[in-house]
């Protein structure tokens, strides 16, 4: 009898303390949360963005493929990033952002080779390109906090796959939103640059994320 009274006893004290668990959206509902968030960077940048040169960069089709590609990956990189944080989800998921990468890729590439073939191009200087580089940290940062503090909640048991994806995720979207204030055509040495930075935003994601999703993974 005693022992059926101490177990209702710990079954009142652990219930005591219980707290309504709210659970997660799902992962294509998280990535549009945090593209929203992009956007919203986007819609910021706007003042800053001469919409006339805007529109000329986008009258060219592999600057115009380029940017959706890079728009399509942060899209879909997120969205895989937040499937594959979610326990029993399959890593297949990861396989989603490829095309869109092989896209944003391919274009630049295009762009590059453009330059190439018409040497009257301007080039940009150092002084452009290390602006560019800023920029693109500048925006990775936050939008990394961010997606790194969405995904932690759900305790991937994949921590560094998922953060990898984010990282991909997060230097797509740079990547998009610096093409509002791009001022000058891919050439080999910008694409070096631009290539240079968006790795290195992926492997420190996939680093440091993966270091901060495990400690959250069961």
């Amino acid at each position: 009898m005693s022992d059926v009274v101490s177990h209702e006893v710990l079954v009142e004290a652990l219930a005591r303390d219980l707290r309504p668990v709210r659970p997660l959206a799902p992962p294509a509902l998280r990535g549009l949360f945090w593209c929203v968030a992009v956007l919203g960077l986007a819609l910021l940048a706007l003042p800053f963005v001469d919409l006339d040169g805007l529109r000329l960069r986008m009258a060219v089709m592999d600057l115009r493929l380029s940017a959706l590609g890079a728009a399509l990956t942060a899209v879909t990189a997120a969205v895989a990033a937040f499937a594959t944080s979610v326990p029993g989800r399959s890593a297949r998921w990861a396989l989603l952002p490829l095309a869109p990468a092989a896209l944003w890729i391919g274009a630049s590439g295009l762009g590059c080779l453009r330059g190439w073939l018409a040497p009257g191009t301007d080039l940009p200087d150092a002084a452009e390109m290390r602006g560019c580089a800023a920029i693109l940290i500048g925006l990775s940062l936050p939008l990394s906090v961010l997606l790194l503090a969405m995904l932690r909640r759900a305790c991937p048991l994949r921590p560094t796959l998922t953060a990898l994806l984010g990282g991909l995720a997060v230097a797509a979207a740079a990547a998009a939103l610096l093409v509002l204030v791009h001022p000058h055509d891919a050439t080999a040495t910008d694409l070096v640059v631009h290539a240079v930075v968006v790795a290195g935003v992926i492997g420190l994601n996939a680093l440091a994320g993966g270091r901060v999703l495990s400690r959250s993974s069961p």
